[in-house]
């Protein structure tokens, strides 16, 4: 008998990967078949998504798939693809893409932003969509469609996100998955769907919002013209299921606790951004909610994710680029033992200032920060780089503080899922910042739950308990208990 496979089609802000997971005797493997860097494309309208570049590397993906699982004997199942939150297109009746995709870091959201800001408030927006307040969010980003381009509203008959335009090139088949539509800030996190007597208020046109599908939803088989472009055999039965569409519900899907066990935890997603939050039943639409910027994302199992963005590692990531473009190119692994042999707490910064969302120039942003602040300029890679790690332990500290606020309870433990658990400097400093064992692992947490998501779509996994189960008993993960919180709570208040 043949081993069931399970291709996951894994899109972050910077990389894409295929990856194939099998899954035997209650434990899953998982191996990266295809990975391709990928980049927003500054055109004379403003930062795009390559959209075809994007598909073509996600058929070379497939291809590797079905090639590999042929070899093997494996008995590919289905596929699925995550990506990032809130970036969307726009269908026309006949099926065609109006207009390439902004990247969510377009300078035009962040005055759209301030618009919507002047005429609806805070409290407003928040009351009807429990998302925290960024100028990225869909809503200001169809907001800034229709200041510059209304035609394209007007003629679309569907609004898409990003992994479900991937779907449906696949199928031919439309969904709306409900975990990352929730990103958008156009839904209503009490019900689950779009929040349309906010969106009348600003003259946003609803006829393209379609009803939203739980993650697990299958989408449909493959087009007999993908499977022509792979020139595979072996893809006629593989069908789409969407798993939580949006890579942190994936992610957190994955997270290894025993919640009968472990009640009182929270996860950190970590990578390009981090995300930090709990796991509840129930929003909390609350006026300190709201202050805290905290926000309701859709979870598996209907879960809500009450949980907060933070900057992330896109601030180490925009430092390493800078050092690329000067000509003094450094690793990862490099450019974190430069920060290990740094001052401690020269500099710190504030990783959601709004300067530092936007792309380049990162390390003369960083300077300026400091300088504004009274505090010495960073110089070197290592004190760069240190500040930027350092002050992302303070933020998830200060994170985790507000959280119990909200929630009444203490958080006990914290697991770091996502690549940026490897960086055991900033692992170390996050348990040092909170006081609390942080657990890594899995590092492909994005990928498993995808995965996973996928085997409870065709029943073969019967609910988030058993996914949760099933990594447990895959996964080698590891524990640090915080060394230096008196270092912390001593520079806190700065």
């Amino acid at each position: 008998m043949s081993t069931q496979g399970y291709l996951a089609l894994d899109l972050g802000a910077e990389y894409g990967r295929a990856i194939l997971a099998t899954l035997n005797d209650g434990k899953l493997q998982m191996e990266e078949l295809h990975r391709f860097r990928h980049e927003l494309q500054h055109l004379p309208s403003g930062l795009h998504w390559n959209l075809t570049e994007l598909w073509s590397q996600l058929v070379q993906g497939v291809t590797k798939g079905a090639k590999v699982a042929a070899e093997r004997n494996i008995d590919l199942v289905s596929l699925g693809c995550d990506t990032w939150g809130v970036d969307y297109a726009l269908l026309g009746k006949s099926g065609q893409v109006l207009g390439l995709p902004f990247g969510y870091r377009d300078e035009k959201h962040h005055q759209a932003y301030q618009v919507v800001m002047d005429n609806l408030g805070r409290k407003a927006i928040y009351d009807a969509t429990g998302i925290q307040f960024m100028p990225l969010n869909t809503l200001y980003q169809i907001v800034a469609q229709k200041q510059h381009e209304p035609g394209l509203l007007d003629l679309a008959t569907r609004l898409v996100m990003i992994p479900d335009l991937l779907h449906y090139w696949f199928t031919g088949n439309v969904i709306n998955e409900a975990t990352d539509v929730s990103t958008t800030q156009m839904i209503d996190p009490r019900t689950g769907k779009w929040a349309k007597d906010l969106l009348s208020k600003l003259d946003i046109p609803t006829h393209f919002l379609g009803e939203t599908s739980p993650a697990g939803t299958v989408v449909g088989r493959l087009r007999q013209d993908v499977i022509a472009l792979t020139g595979a055999s072996n893809l006629g039965n593989v069908k789409v299921i969407a798993p939580g569409t949006h890579d942190t519900a994936s992610a957190v899907a994955a997270v290894p606790v025993d919640v009968s066990k472990t009640p009182k935890w929270a996860y950190l997603s970590s990578g390009t951004w981090s995300l930090m939050g709990v796991e509840i039943d129930e929003p909390i639409i609350t006026d300190a909610a709201c202050e805290a910027s905290i926000t309701h994302e859709r979870g598996v199992e209907n879960k809500i994710r009450f949980l907060k963005n933070i900057a992330g590692l896109w601030l180490v990531q925009e430092c390493r680029r800078e050092y690329d473009r000067m000509g003094t190119p450094h690793e990862y692994a490099e450019l974190t033992q430069m920060a290990a042999e740094a001052e401690p707490f020269r500099t710190l910064v504030n990783p959601d200032y709004p300067a530092f969302s936007l792309t380049g120039e990162m390390l003369e942003k960083l300077a300026g920060f400091a300088e504004l602040s009274g505090q010495p300029k960073p110089e070197t890679p290592g004190q760069f780089v240190r500040c930027c790690l350092e002050s992302l332990a303070m933020a998830y500290r200060r994170t985790k503080l507000l959280l119990e606020s909200l929630i009444g309870w203490k958080i006990e433990v914290l697991h770091i899922v996502g690549g940026g658990g490897r960086n055991a400097l900033l692992t170390q400093m996050t348990a040092d910042a909170c006081g609390i064992p942080v657990i890594v692992g899995p590092y492909e947490a994005t990928g498993i739950g995808n995965a996973l998501v996928q085997a409870m779509g065709r029943g073969e996994v019967k609910g988030l308990a058993q996914v949760r189960e099933i990594v447990r008993r895959s996964f080698e993960l590891q524990t640090f208990e915080p060394t230096g919180k008196a270092k912390f709570d001593e520079q806190y208040p700065r």
